[in-house]
Formats: structure tokens, sequence, C-alpha cells
């Protein structure tokens, strides 16, 4: 396995894309009920108050640095993080190689209709893909039951979870052993880029680690989580001192 470096209470493997790939490939040949994280300044601002989350993360058969923020943490902390790699990346990745491989997915959130359009687009870009399911991430807990039959009776072996931070977390990890699945990820908004209901940054503003700006552009709503951003930058430049 990787080598895993602590941020802010949280271990982060330090992977590149082919490895994580590599190691979500032998989690679902090891079939033992696996939880794939993506680790983003967010998600680990939020897990320093929120303790059943950082427990979650913690437990987790892998946990990717999924934003620019995650990989210079790690580096500022002097650790050696080779890359990010982003949820929607390696959901991509994954897809990929699935038809050859014969890797079956289930989709599971967003709003109505989101899952579906994600489906079509995935069969249109990875001929042969084998998406068994799709349910939207509106639900009750009076669902839940039906929602893990459905799953489970699909027989997929990666589950993708848009549920968002960290709703997608705790409920992998709530109803892992009754899903049954090799490996679930949580996915938050790849879904919504993948149907084209939300714009994913372009090349020039990912590479130059921007991507949290044009998101800020394109959802106003989201402005006030950004102010985490400074927060997170703070909180690891602390914690190198102490």
């Amino acid at each position: 396995m990787s080598e895993r470096v602590e941020i802010l209470g949280v271990k982060v493997d330090a992977v590149t894309m082919a490895q994580a790939v590599e190691c979500v490939e032998k989690l679902i040949a090891a079939k033992k009920n696996s939880i794939v994280a993506t680790a983003n300044a967010e998600m680990l601002m939020r897990a320093t108050k929120d303790e059943e989350l950082k427990n979650i993360l913690n437990a987790a058969e892998l946990v990717v640095p999924d934003g620019a923020g995650t990989v210079w943490a790690a580096r500022h902390l002097g650790y050696k993080m080779p890359e990010r790699v982003a949820g929607f990346d390696l959901v991509q990745e994954l897809m990929k190689i699935a038809p050859s491989k014969g890797y079956k997915f289930f989709l599971f959130g967003s709003a109505p209709e989101i899952a579906d359009k994600a489906k079509a687009k995935a069969e249109e870009l990875y001929s042969g893909i084998k998406i068994v399911g799709t349910r939207n991430g509106y639900f009750t807990s009076a669902d839940e039951p039906a929602i893990i039959e459905q799953i489970k009776n699909s027989q997929p072996d990666i589950l993708l979870a848009a549920l968002g931070v960290p709703k997608q977390e705790k409920w992998l990890a709530a109803h892992k052993n009754e899903l049954n699945v090799p490996v679930s990820i949580g996915v938050g908004g790849t879904f919504d880029v993948m149907a084209g209901a939300v714009k994913r940054a372009p090349k020039w503003m990912q590479r130059a680690k921007l991507e949290w700006l044009f998101r800020a552009m394109l959802q106003p709503s989201r402005a006030g989580r950004l102010v985490a951003l400074p927060k997170f930058v703070m909180k690891v430049v602390r914690s190198k001192k102490n």
C-alpha cells in the first residue's frame, strides 16, 4: 500500500492517479467492502470539527488528495505528495478501464434525472460500460432499506455516491456491510459535471490550481464555503509550528 501522510489529523494517501486506480482494482479483487474518500481542503477542515467524519476517513481503505489545497498542505508539512488525484478524474479513469475489466457501476445521488444523465454520458464516452443501476439522492430514512436492497441486488463492483460531504461518507460507512459492494466512493458533484448541469473549470485553471475560484464564480452560493480555504491554510501553518 501507499504511504499515508497526516494532514490536520486525517491520513491521506500519497498516490499518483495511476497508483490510485491500481489500489481500487486491488480492492475490487479483494471483495472486502471498502470505502474510498476524496479529500479536499474543505473536507479536511470539516473533519477537524466532526469527529465521526475524521474517524470514517481514517478507517477508509483509500483517501486520495482531491484538491490543490491538500497537495499544498502535505508538501508544506514536509511530506512527499506526488500529485492531485481529483475525484472526478479518478471516476473517469475507472470508467475508462471498466469495459475491458468487466467492472459494474451503480450511480447513487444528485438531483432527480442527474444520475440518469450521467449514466447516459458514461455510456456515450466509454463504450461497453456496465452501469447496473441509478438512484437519485432525495430520500428519507424510510426509503433507505429499499435503496440498500436495490444496490445490493444490482451487485456493482463500484458504488458512486454523490450525496455531498459529509453525508455521502457517513451513509457509506453506516451501510457498508449491508451494501456488500467491493468499493464505494463518495464523489460529490461528479454526476452534475458528467450530466452537463455544472461546468468544470477550463484546463488552464485546473493547472493553475484555480478550480475553486471557477466554482465560486459559477456558483455564488458556494462563496461562503470558500472562506474555509484561508482558514485551512492558517490551520496547516499553525500545525507545522506545534
